[in-house]
């Protein structure tokens, strides 16, 4: 009997001009865990393709990207941008997406690698904190995926 799998991770993206943070859900979208940070590299395009890829691995079956929003609650030009990274992604790897508003994770992000325990040098390593912070945009989506925008 052939059943096949349906998709029903989601996939929490912190798109940053330096670093990609990502968390996923488990298979009931209940709880998201860090995952690696893609380092980008300067004048580069997305990698749209390591992207895909990852999604694919995991079988992802939802993207939830922070959207930089500024502390006056407007969208600006980097706002811009994530979105239409992550609408190509999206159709790319034919899943949905849904943007949350990530005013604030990087500070709570920092925060829960700073009082994690972990030594000093390992604190400093700026990929856990995007990972950290795309955790906290995933799970915000995945305690209420109505707080899309």
């Amino acid at each position: 009997m052939g059943d096949s799998v349906t998709p029903t991770r989601a996939l929490g993206i912190d798109y940053g001009k330096k670093r990609i943070g990502m968390a996923l859900s488990d298979p009931t979208n209940t709880v998201a865990s860090p995952l690696d940070t893609i380092v980008r590299r300067a004048g580069k395009r997305p990698p749209l393709k390591l992207l895909a890829e990852i999604a694919a691995s995991h079988d992802v079956g939802q993207l939830v990207v922070g959207l930089p929003i500024g502390l006056d609650g407007e969208e600006n030009e980097w706002c811009a941008e994530v979105r239409a990274v992550a609408v190509r992604l999206a159709e790319r790897i034919a899943v949905p997406v849904a943007f949350i508003d990530e005013r604030l994770t990087s500070v709570r992000a920092e925060r829960a690698v700073r009082s994690s325990g972990l030594s000093k040098a390992a604190r400093k390593q700026k990929g856990r904190v995007d990972a950290a912070a795309a955790q906290l945009i995933l799970q915000a989506w995945l305690d209420n995926p109505g707080t899309a925008r």
